[in-house]
């Protein structure tokens, strides 16, 4: 009998179209038990998930855990998935577990202690220079005389303008052009022009030693001061007295409010005195000279009459003649001066102490120079041997910017009302204004108010 139940048993196993009772789940039904369980879990997170559709249950080796690992015999292999993004938020899970609680989480990119890098000046927006011209005026019959200042524009926006023997008028507001005078005589000239502070009256140099003054609005002449002795090569305005320098090496005071207008004489150079001017507050007169020589001359006393005044400084570091001459308006103990072919260097002065603050060598002849007050800078004009225009930033005299457009050197420099535009003449007779300095349209507007609310301060106390 046991010979025929091994027997059975042998033919049972052998048969394959029954049911195995005690074999592994198959892998369908444990997809099916998985996904059950998860639904389970779902609904209710307190139960066990571990449901099996068999009867037979394998033991639990790891009490506690949701999931059991598959046995190993006749079972397929486990293996979990575990890309870069599952580990990166396990690690900050277990990382962030072990950090205390911080009750204020720090801002996403706050920059607090982020150290401030400056910016290089080579990033940092700079206003635009143009290199060409706004305008071009001809100018025909200019004397390319480096020692004659024939170029001046006054406080009403009437820029003059000497060509031989006569003086034209430009209106730059409206554009109209007027002939003030003409010389009597055919050889005489025009040899320096200087607008008084309100821009109502001109004074003209002559070649015949005289000064003239005219009144612009009705074309007329006012009076001939008749003093020198040659060419008045030099003009310049403080109140009612008019300075003239001459060819002779003297230097003249005329009071134009009386008829006895000669009422001083300046002895302090040996040539020509080609460059004059009064200092904005009208403390010092700097005469430039082709002696080579920078003189300082105090103010006028009032009621002097035919006395010698007493010089002040005399500065003879340049190596040239002296016609550039340039007062600074926001500092008004700094003078600039230029030298000539044989010098070629600007040199700023402190006139109380006479030192030589600073200076730089151009490399080109200076026949005039200027401050631009609205960037703080430094115009000068040059003949030989660049025939141009330089911008220098002041007080280190770096180059800023070149005007280039003259065919010949240029012979004088002006600066318009405004400051924001200069005008320069040469000797291919040509007038080239530059825009070169118009302000930032909002520091304008703040400097008007600030102009205007001055004023209305000055305006309620005199009331």
């Amino acid at each position: 009998m046991a010979q025929f139940g091994f027997e059975n048993d042998i033919t049972g196993i052998l048969k394959l179209d029954m049911p195995i009772t005690n074999a592994p789940i198959a892998r369908w039904q444990r997809k099916a038990s998985s996904s059950n369980t998860s639904g389970v879990n779902t609904l209710s997170p307190g139960k066990s998930g571990n449901i099996s559709l068999s009867s037979s249950k394998t033991p639990t080796k790891t009490p506690g855990k949701n999931k059991k690992t598959p046995s190993k015999m006749g079972g397929d292999r486990f293996i979990p998935a575990r890309n870069n993004k599952q580990m990166d938020v396990a690690n900050f899970l277990l990382t962030k577990e072990n950090e205390p609680a911080d009750a204020n989480p720090p801002r996403i990119l706050l920059f607090t202690n982020f150290p401030q890098v400056s910016t290089p000046a080579s990033l940092k927006k700079n206003r635009y220079i143009s290199s060409a011209p706004d305008k071009i005026l001809d100018a025909p019959g200019l004397r390319n005389d480096f020692y004659l200042n024939l170029l001046d524009w006054s406080s009403r926006n009437v820029l003059a303008v000497a060509l031989d023997n006569s003086v034209y008028l430009w209106d730059a507001s409206q554009g109209d052009i007027t002939l003030l005078l003409t010389m009597e005589r055919q050889q005489d000239y025009i040899c320096s022009l200087s607008w008084t502070k309100e821009g109502s009256y001109l004074a003209v140099g002559t070649s015949d030693c005289k000064v003239q003054l005219w009144d612009v609005e009705n074309q007329k002449r006012l009076r001939s001061m008749i003093s020198h002795t040659a060419r008045v090569s030099s003009l310049s305005w403080n109140d009612y007295i008019l300075s003239s320098g001459s060819r002779s090496g003297y230097i003249h005071h005329h009071d134009v409010r009386v008829p006895n207008h000669h009422i001083s004489t300046l002895s302090g150079h040996s040539q020509e005195v080609c460059g004059l001017k009064w200092s904005p507050d009208g403390r010092y007169l700097a005469s430039g000279g082709n002696d080579n020589l920078v003189c300082l001359w105090p103010r006028v006393q009032e009621g002097s009459s035919n006395s010698d005044g007493q010089l002040i400084r005399r500065l003879s570091e340049h190596q040239g003649a002296v016609k550039a001459l340039a007062w600074c308006p926001w500092q008004s103990n700094i003078l600039a001066s230029g030298g000539g072919t044989s010098d070629r260097h600007i040199r700023i002065w402190n006139v109380n102490s006479g030192s030589c603050v600073n200076s730089l060598d151009t490399q080109s002849q200076i026949s005039s120079l200027v401050f631009a007050p609205n960037y703080k800078e430094l115009v000068s004009a040059h003949g030989f041997a660049h025939h141009n225009v330089a911008i220098w930033k002041y007080p280190s005299l770096c180059k800023v910017s070149e005007l280039n457009g003259h065919d010949g050197r240029v012979l004088s420099l002006v600066l318009s009302p405004d400051n924001a535009t200069v005008a320069t003449v040469a000797g291919d007779e040509t007038i080239r204004l530059w825009k070169s300095f118009e302000m930032d349209p909002v520091k304008k507007k703040a400097k008007e108010r600030l102009v205007n609310s001055a004023s209305s301060v000055i305006h309620q106390s005199i009331r």
